[in-house]
């Protein structure tokens, strides 16, 4: 055998050698309810484990080193009121299995049941159970963290604007948000910022926004499923955004809010039953407003494929120049609208699917022989003067609308699908 192969194989003995003896001097600590935690962690060495056994136990813990600590059933940390119960300030932890309560309450100064700082990289949380009046989990400025499999819940008593966000992520990349279950909270999750994140998976629920992106680029949101939020899915101020295969199911006022939203994909969504909800009486509706399955303002340059905007009060809503996007294979389904777009440019989205459609296809080729236009001169003079809505079933109107299909003499620039199709594209697995 000669010299070099020799010391090649005699250097990786050495490295596995070394590597063996990490894991054969970790120890394991065992903590003991009503004890504070922090003397053992100062005992404690890079690598090792933190085990608590069930019961209580005072929380504002500063993790200051590579440790893995695991909460058996029935363990409870408990802050006190006061700040965050776990600042996290060492690389690759792991926080697992762990009933955090009772935390600060102070949004300015970021109280968090666990607050992971920036040079905490590569840490994974999860399978906790955080239950208070502040943020979740809030990562700040680090990158290559996991949190998956939390249930996180706010306080129910406060006011929605005075609650935290479930999960915060600030100037973070490369992290995975997964499985997380996150209701009464500000927001669910929460992006400034951040970039090359995946959030995969979640249940968002009895919140404001289910996902909030704000200055947040090149991010991929995938199969998470809001329910009940005032809004389910708010990307604002953003590019280079994936969003695909979400669910929005009985948001209030916006399925999807896409507010300067520029060279993104939205691919394989389902956003079905947003309705603009009752006054405080339980009767009543504010003037004007509806729910948008999709609210379009100022974005240009997306893509729109194989989603589909169901059963509810307006299907899309596009303004303020959201103009250059792609939408096809889409399906507009019993939506009381499909489609509200007020401009001057003529719209052309060929291969969309719409329920309202009245065509035929004698070709037989699955594409209609007439254009779908979803909207008429009537609908633009509806949407400019909303007064107007209260002769929108006069016989008046309806006249004007016959007059209009039969003889369209004058037709103003809106949307228009050349090839409208005629049978709904449905995906199978879209219904969570």
């Amino acid at each position: 055998m000669s010299r070099p192969l020799t010391l090649g194989i005699r250097l990786i003995v050495m490295l596995w050698l070394m590597s063996m003896a990490g894991v054969l001097h970790a120890a394991q600590w065992t903590a003991t309810p009503g004890e504070p935690l922090q003397p053992l962690i100062a005992r404690a060495s890079d690598g090792d484990r933190l085990v608590l056994p069930a019961g209580r136990y005072p929380g504002q813990v500063t993790i200051d080193r590579r440790l893995h600590v695991q909460g058996e059933p029935g363990a409870i940390l408990d802050a006190g009121g006061q700040g965050h119960a776990v600042l996290v300030s060492a690389s690759d932890c792991v926080l697992e299995g762990l009933r955090i309560e009772h935390w600060g309450h102070d949004l300015t100064a970021l109280d968090a049941a666990i607050f992971v700082k920036r040079e905490a990289h590569g840490c994974e949380i999860r399978d906790n159970h955080l239950q208070g009046p502040g943020f979740g989990v809030w990562l700040d400025g680090t990158r290559d963290v996991r949190v998956i499999g939390n249930r996180i819940r706010g306080d129910r008593e406060r006011r929605s604007q005075d609650r935290g966000n479930g999960i915060h992520l600030f100037n973070v990349s490369h992290s995975v948000i997964e499985a997380n279950d996150v209701a009464q909270t500000r927001d669910g999750i929460y992006l400034d910022s951040s970039r090359h994140n995946v959030l995969r998976d979640n249940h968002l629920h009895d919140l404001r926004y289910g996902v909030h992106y704000m200055y947040s680029f090149d991010n991929r949101l995938e199969d998470n499923v809001t329910r009940g939020t005032r809004t389910g899915y708010a990307l604002m101020q953003s590019k280079r955004l994936e969003v695909v295969g979400n669910h929005s199911i009985y948001d209030d006022n916006y399925g999807i809010l896409m507010n300067n939203i520029t060279d993104s994909r939205l691919e394989g969504n389902r956003i079905v039953g947003v309705t603009q909800p009752l006054g405080a009486d339980g009767e009543g509706r504010i003037s004007g407003g509806d729910g948008k399955a999709i609210f379009v303002y100022n974005s240009q340059f997306n893509r729109f494929e194989d989603n589909r905007f169901e059963a509810s009060d307006i299907g899309i809503h596009l303004t303020a120049g959201s103009e250059d996007n792609v939408m096809a294979g889409n399906a507009f389904i019993a939506n009381r609208q499909q489609v509200m777009y007020v401009a001057t440019r003529e719209q052309d989205w060929s291969g969309n699917y719409w329920s309202d459609y009245l065509g035929w296809d004698l070709s037989d080729d699955g594409i209609g022989d007439t254009p779908h236009e979803p909207n008429d001169a009537m609908d633009r003079l509806l949407w400019r003067y909303p007064v107007a809505r209260l002769l929108m079933d006069s016989p008046a109107v309806l006249a004007l609308r016959w007059v209009q299909r039969e003889f369209p003499v004058f037709r103003p620039p809106g949307v228009k699908d050349s090839a409208p199709l005629m049978h709904d594209p449905a995906v199978e697995g879209l219904a969570p």
